[in-house]
């Protein structure tokens, strides 16, 4: 295991995920429900999609490696420009839906790994998660640092995210994790160029 590349998936995806959808609802729910259960649901739901992505990444390393880098060079703009031109107000909506289906279920942990898994299924940070261990041919290491990060986002969405959200707007979060976003697509593209 690569603990550089995992330190570079966690950097990855923790700053990705912190304004996605998936930590809003975390958020949402953590102030509807005991946030215990709450983090327990979000972490588990978590880790099997980023044992998802892997998988997904490592069936992408059969394709030539030109074909992959373009691949993650273009998924990694794509995620910029997802980040860039997605407003606020979708994300948070998105957010608030999914947690107010929650408010009927006594299965607190459950709903909030049903929550998730699926508002993260096909999610931009699953896509970096596969485009990781594709690019870097280290499954164990991308699924440690992306997990890691994952489960982290969502600690913070039930601790602490409110509070965050005061001290660092949510505009400042996508605008920073779009420009990191942009420069591993640069990095890509060159290294697709190189060949």
């Amino acid at each position: 295991m690569s603990l550089t590349t995992a330190a570079i998936t966690f950097g990855l995806i923790f700053v990705a995920e912190l304004p996605d959808k998936t930590m809003i609802a975390t958020v949402v729910l953590a102030s509807r429900y005991r946030p215990l259960p709450v983090w327990i649901g979000a972490a588990v739901a978590m880790t099997v999609n980023s044992l998802v992505a892997v998988v997904a990444g490592r069936l992408l390393t059969l394709l030539p490696h030109r074909a992959v880098e373009a691949a993650v060079s273009a998924l990694f703009l794509a995620g910029a420009l997802y980040l860039l031109f997605t407003p606020e107000t979708a994300i948070a909506r998105e957010g608030e839906r999914e947690a107010a289906a929650a408010r009927k279920s006594h299965h607190i942990a459950l709903t909030a790994f049903g929550i998730i898994i699926v508002a993260e299924l096909g999610d931009l940070t699953q896509i970096l998660t596969a485009n990781l261990a594709a690019h870097y041919h280290d499954p164990w290491s991308v699924f440690v640092g992306a997990t890691a990060a994952l489960v982290t986002v969502m600690g913070i969405g039930v601790l602490g995210g409110r509070a965050l959200l005061r001290v660092m707007p949510l505009g400042a979060i996508r605008k920073a994790a779009a420009a990191l976003l942009a420069g591993f697509a640069l990095y890509a593209a060159v290294e697709a160029a190189r060949g």
